[in-house]
Protein backbone atom coordinates (compact mmCIF):
# COMPACT_ATOMS: atom_id res chain seq x y z
CA UNK A 1 0.00 0.00 0.00
CA UNK A 2 2.68 2.32 0.66
CA UNK A 3 4.29 1.70 -2.23
CA UNK A 4 1.37 2.36 -4.44
CA UNK A 5 1.24 5.76 -2.67
CA UNK A 6 4.83 6.65 -3.17
CA UNK A 7 3.99 5.89 -6.84
CA UNK A 8 1.25 8.00 -7.17
CA UNK A 9 2.95 11.11 -5.41
CA UNK A 10 6.44 10.28 -7.72
CA UNK A 11 3.51 10.59 -10.85
CA UNK A 12 2.11 13.62 -9.83
CA UNK A 13 5.65 15.41 -8.87
CA UNK A 14 6.75 14.71 -12.36
CA UNK A 15 3.39 15.67 -14.35
CA UNK A 16 3.58 19.28 -12.21
CA UNK A 17 7.03 19.10 -13.11
CA UNK A 18 5.97 18.44 -16.79
CA UNK A 19 3.42 20.79 -17.25
CA UNK A 20 5.74 23.84 -15.47
CA UNK A 21 8.45 23.10 -17.94
CA UNK A 22 5.75 23.31 -20.65
CA UNK A 23 4.06 26.73 -19.02
CA UNK A 24 7.79 27.97 -18.51
CA UNK A 25 8.63 27.23 -22.79
CA UNK A 26 5.36 28.59 -23.93
CA UNK A 27 5.73 32.05 -22.01
CA UNK A 28 6.77 34.89 -24.51
CA UNK A 29 10.12 35.84 -24.18
CA UNK A 30 10.56 39.10 -22.29
CA UNK A 31 12.78 41.11 -25.05
CA UNK A 32 15.45 44.08 -24.91
CA UNK A 33 14.23 47.39 -25.15
CA UNK A 34 16.82 49.56 -27.06
CA UNK A 35 16.43 53.43 -27.05
CA UNK A 36 18.00 55.11 -29.39
CA UNK A 37 18.33 58.88 -31.43
CA UNK A 38 16.11 60.15 -28.80
CA UNK A 39 16.78 63.63 -29.86
CA UNK A 40 15.49 63.49 -33.48
CA UNK A 41 12.48 65.55 -34.56
CA UNK A 42 10.90 63.30 -36.75
CA UNK A 43 8.66 60.18 -36.01
CA UNK A 44 9.69 57.44 -33.54
CA UNK A 45 9.39 53.60 -35.47
CA UNK A 46 9.95 50.68 -33.44
CA UNK A 47 11.29 47.65 -34.52
CA UNK A 48 9.89 44.15 -32.92
CA UNK A 49 12.46 41.57 -33.16
CA UNK A 50 11.52 38.30 -32.29
CA UNK A 51 14.20 35.60 -33.00
CA UNK A 52 13.44 32.24 -34.74
CA UNK A 53 15.48 29.06 -33.89
CA UNK A 54 18.21 29.86 -35.87
CA UNK A 55 19.29 32.59 -33.57
CA UNK A 56 22.93 32.63 -32.65
CA UNK A 57 24.20 36.11 -32.14
CA UNK A 58 23.29 37.54 -35.50
CA UNK A 59 24.49 41.02 -36.81
CA UNK A 60 21.96 43.46 -37.92
CA UNK A 61 20.96 46.82 -39.28
CA UNK A 62 17.93 48.76 -39.05
CA UNK A 63 17.66 51.96 -41.65
CA UNK A 64 15.17 54.37 -43.69
CA UNK A 65 15.08 54.38 -47.33
CA UNK A 66 13.03 56.44 -49.78
CA UNK A 67 10.03 55.03 -51.85
CA UNK A 68 13.00 55.34 -54.42
CA UNK A 69 15.36 53.32 -52.84
CA UNK A 70 17.63 56.16 -51.28
CA UNK A 71 18.96 55.91 -48.43
CA UNK A 72 17.78 58.35 -45.79
CA UNK A 73 19.27 57.40 -41.96
CA UNK A 74 20.15 54.74 -39.67
CA UNK A 75 18.28 53.73 -36.85
CA UNK A 76 20.22 51.00 -35.79
CA UNK A 77 23.93 49.24 -35.70
CA UNK A 78 25.28 46.99 -33.26
CA UNK A 79 28.45 49.27 -31.62
CA UNK A 80 30.98 45.99 -33.08
CA UNK A 81 29.84 47.24 -37.09
CA UNK A 82 29.56 50.96 -36.09
CA UNK A 83 33.29 51.06 -34.89
CA UNK A 84 35.01 48.15 -36.96
CA UNK A 85 36.30 46.84 -33.65
CA UNK A 86 35.16 43.16 -33.09
CA UNK A 87 35.35 41.31 -29.74
CA UNK A 88 36.46 38.36 -31.65
CA UNK A 89 38.84 40.46 -33.72
CA UNK A 90 41.95 38.30 -33.56
CA UNK A 91 43.13 35.22 -32.14
CA UNK A 92 46.36 36.02 -30.31
CA UNK A 93 48.34 33.87 -27.82
CA UNK A 94 45.80 31.38 -28.47
CA UNK A 95 43.03 33.09 -27.63
CA UNK A 96 40.29 35.66 -29.07
CA UNK A 97 40.72 39.35 -28.31
CA UNK A 98 38.86 42.44 -29.30
CA UNK A 99 40.38 44.23 -32.54
CA UNK A 100 39.63 46.28 -35.56
CA UNK A 101 38.55 43.84 -38.19
CA UNK A 102 37.42 44.66 -41.82
CA UNK A 103 34.14 42.50 -42.63
CA UNK A 104 32.48 43.51 -45.66
CA UNK A 105 30.38 40.34 -45.99
CA UNK A 106 28.60 41.47 -42.83
CA UNK A 107 26.04 43.80 -43.36
CA UNK A 108 27.00 44.74 -47.59
CA UNK A 109 23.45 45.95 -48.47
CA UNK A 110 23.18 48.54 -45.25
CA UNK A 111 26.93 49.23 -45.80
CA UNK A 112 26.82 50.16 -49.37
CA UNK A 113 23.21 51.91 -49.25
CA UNK A 114 24.76 53.90 -46.35
CA UNK A 115 27.51 55.29 -49.53
CA UNK A 116 30.25 56.23 -46.99
CA UNK A 117 33.67 54.61 -48.11
CA UNK A 118 36.38 54.05 -45.87
CA UNK A 119 40.82 54.39 -45.82
CA UNK A 120 40.73 50.69 -47.32
CA UNK A 121 38.54 51.18 -49.86
CA UNK A 122 35.36 49.35 -47.99
CA UNK A 123 31.75 50.49 -46.76
CA UNK A 124 32.17 48.91 -43.36
CA UNK A 125 32.67 51.61 -40.76
CA UNK A 126 36.27 52.00 -39.64
CA UNK A 127 37.56 52.78 -35.97
CA UNK A 128 38.78 56.10 -37.37
CA UNK A 129 35.29 56.94 -38.48
CA UNK A 130 32.56 55.02 -36.71
CA UNK A 131 28.71 55.70 -36.98
CA UNK A 132 27.32 58.32 -34.71
CA UNK A 133 26.33 56.95 -30.83
CA UNK A 134 22.82 58.05 -31.46
CA UNK A 135 22.46 55.11 -33.67
CA UNK A 136 24.43 52.15 -32.27
CA UNK A 137 24.11 49.82 -29.23
CA UNK A 138 24.96 46.48 -28.11
CA UNK A 139 24.48 43.27 -29.94
CA UNK A 140 21.42 41.99 -29.00
CA UNK A 141 21.25 38.64 -27.34
CA UNK A 142 17.65 37.80 -27.59
CA UNK A 143 14.66 39.34 -28.78
CA UNK A 144 14.80 43.17 -28.35
CA UNK A 145 12.07 46.13 -29.38
CA UNK A 146 14.26 49.31 -30.91
CA UNK A 147 12.71 52.67 -30.40
CA UNK A 148 14.66 54.67 -32.91
CA UNK A 149 13.42 58.34 -33.56
CA UNK A 150 14.06 59.93 -37.12
CA UNK A 151 16.20 62.95 -37.39
CA UNK A 152 13.18 64.37 -39.37
CA UNK A 153 9.81 64.59 -40.48
CA UNK A 154 9.69 61.88 -43.43
CA UNK A 155 8.17 61.59 -46.46
CA UNK A 156 4.46 60.54 -46.81
CA UNK A 157 5.79 57.17 -48.43
CA UNK A 158 9.31 55.35 -47.57
CA UNK A 159 10.75 52.19 -46.34
CA UNK A 160 12.00 50.65 -42.97
CA UNK A 161 14.87 48.90 -43.80
CA UNK A 162 16.43 45.42 -42.03
CA UNK A 163 19.31 43.65 -42.99
CA UNK A 164 20.55 40.38 -40.53
CA UNK A 165 23.59 38.03 -40.87
CA UNK A 166 24.64 35.47 -38.60
CA UNK A 167 28.85 33.95 -38.75
CA UNK A 168 29.70 30.44 -39.98
CA UNK A 169 25.64 29.86 -41.31
CA UNK A 170 26.41 26.61 -43.62
CA UNK A 171 24.39 24.87 -45.46
CA UNK A 172 23.93 22.21 -48.40
CA UNK A 173 23.96 25.10 -51.37
CA UNK A 174 26.66 27.48 -49.61
CA UNK A 175 29.15 25.33 -48.17
CA UNK A 176 32.72 26.32 -46.81
CA UNK A 177 34.49 25.37 -50.00
CA UNK A 178 31.94 26.96 -52.15
CA UNK A 179 34.36 30.04 -52.85
CA UNK A 180 37.30 28.73 -51.14
CA UNK A 181 40.04 31.59 -51.91
CA UNK A 182 37.66 34.28 -50.22
CA UNK A 183 38.14 34.40 -46.25
CA UNK A 184 35.36 37.18 -45.74
CA UNK A 185 32.57 34.54 -47.59
CA UNK A 186 33.47 31.79 -45.22
CA UNK A 187 32.85 33.61 -42.20
CA UNK A 188 29.36 34.07 -43.66
CA UNK A 189 28.53 31.36 -45.68
CA UNK A 190 24.97 31.85 -46.51
CA UNK A 191 24.60 35.50 -47.31
CA UNK A 192 23.13 38.38 -45.23
CA UNK A 193 19.23 38.82 -45.93
CA UNK A 194 17.51 41.53 -46.63
CA UNK A 195 13.80 42.62 -45.20
CA UNK A 196 11.46 45.50 -45.89
CA UNK A 197 8.42 47.02 -44.53
CA UNK A 198 6.71 49.83 -46.59
CA UNK A 199 5.07 52.78 -45.00
CA UNK A 200 2.55 55.34 -45.99
CA UNK A 201 1.55 57.78 -43.59
CA UNK A 202 -1.41 58.71 -45.96
CA UNK A 203 -2.58 55.41 -44.73
CA UNK A 204 -1.35 54.36 -41.58
CA UNK A 205 -1.72 51.14 -40.24
CA UNK A 206 -0.65 49.39 -36.92
CA UNK A 207 1.85 47.40 -37.55
CA UNK A 208 3.34 46.64 -40.59
CA UNK A 209 5.39 43.08 -40.63
CA UNK A 210 9.04 42.87 -42.17
CA UNK A 211 9.27 40.14 -45.09
CA UNK A 212 12.46 39.33 -46.66
CA UNK A 213 13.44 40.95 -50.21
CA UNK A 214 16.77 39.32 -51.03
CA UNK A 215 20.31 38.71 -49.86
CA UNK A 216 23.17 40.62 -50.17
CA UNK A 217 26.43 39.38 -51.65
CA UNK A 218 28.25 36.43 -50.18
CA UNK A 219 31.09 38.37 -49.31
CA UNK A 220 30.02 41.79 -49.81
CA UNK A 221 32.07 42.75 -52.58
CA UNK A 222 29.36 45.04 -54.32
CA UNK A 223 26.10 46.26 -52.57
CA UNK A 224 23.40 44.20 -55.02
CA UNK A 225 20.23 43.03 -53.89
CA UNK A 226 19.58 39.06 -54.85
CA UNK A 227 16.47 38.48 -55.08
CA UNK A 228 16.52 34.50 -55.32
CA UNK A 229 16.06 33.00 -51.74
CA UNK A 230 15.83 29.56 -53.18
CA UNK A 231 19.20 28.34 -51.36
CA UNK A 232 18.53 29.99 -48.22
CA UNK A 233 17.67 28.06 -45.55
CA UNK A 234 18.55 28.15 -41.61
CA UNK A 235 19.20 32.14 -42.55
CA UNK A 236 15.19 32.50 -43.18
CA UNK A 237 14.35 31.27 -39.29
CA UNK A 238 17.24 33.84 -37.69
CA UNK A 239 14.41 35.77 -37.51
CA UNK A 240 10.66 34.59 -36.50
CA UNK A 241 8.98 37.57 -37.39
CA UNK A 242 9.89 41.37 -37.45
CA UNK A 243 7.14 43.81 -36.92
CA UNK A 244 7.17 47.76 -37.65
CA UNK A 245 5.00 50.46 -35.67
CA UNK A 246 5.21 54.24 -36.62
CA UNK A 247 4.41 56.29 -33.65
Amino acid sequence: MNRIVLLIIVLVAVACSSATTKQKESAPEQKTVINLNVNGKGPEITIEFTRGKSFYYPLMAAWIEDEDGNYIQTLFVPLTVATGIFKYGKHEKNKWVSAPKRAPQTLPYWSHKRGIKASDGLYMPEPENPVADAYTGATPAKGFILNAKADNELPDIFRVMFEINQNWDWNKYWTNDKYPDDDNYKMSCQPALVYEAGIDLRNRKESYQMKPIGHSHYSGKTGELFTDLSTITTALQIADSIIVRIK
